[in-house]
């Protein structure tokens, strides 16, 4: 084997080498972008205003905003409001009133909820966040419960 094949043999190494390290640098930062989430809204909201009452019929349910969460606002069949930060115990999906049946549901995993936010059936480790409800002129004010 002369010198020139060895020179020749050094370069495409490096060359290959090079190449390789630079594909696996370009594929290795988008995977970290993909998998790393981006910075969250952290806005915290106090009160929000969730609409006027005429807007929920008895036994009617609605997702409003919440800051960054999303809240459910329910008026049972008696007229009474309720409200709750609409995300599931178990992980964290978004639940929704479910009025035949007078439940709150998580499609995610069939949890449910009673109109109290306490787990019921399905794989919920812990009660609904309850949110409190005021009404004022006839607008719906929801807040923190303290």
């Amino acid at each position: 084997m002369s010198a020139t094949n060895s020179s020749r043999r050094k370069f495409v190494n490096f060359f290959l080498g090079g190449t390789a390290a630079a594909c696996l640098a370009a594929v290795g930062y988008h995977l970290v972008r993909f998998l790393t989430p981006p910075p969250a809204d952290q806005s915290v909201a106090d009160a929000v205003s969730a609409g006027k009452t005429g807007e929920y019929p008895q036994g009617s349910g609605k997702i409003v905003r919440f800051g960054s969460k999303p809240a459910l606002v329910i008026r049972d069949k008696q007229g009474e409001f309720k409200a709750f930060i609409a995300v599931c115990t178990h992980l964290d999906c978004t639940v929704q009133f479910v009025p035949e049946d007078n439940v709150i549901w998580c499609a995610c995993h069939n949890g449910k909820y009673d109109l109290n936010g306490i787990n019921i059936s399905g794989p919920p480790p812990r009660p609904l966040t309850p949110l409190k409800v005021n009404i004022q002129n006839d607008e719906i004010i929801l807040s923190r419960e303290a």
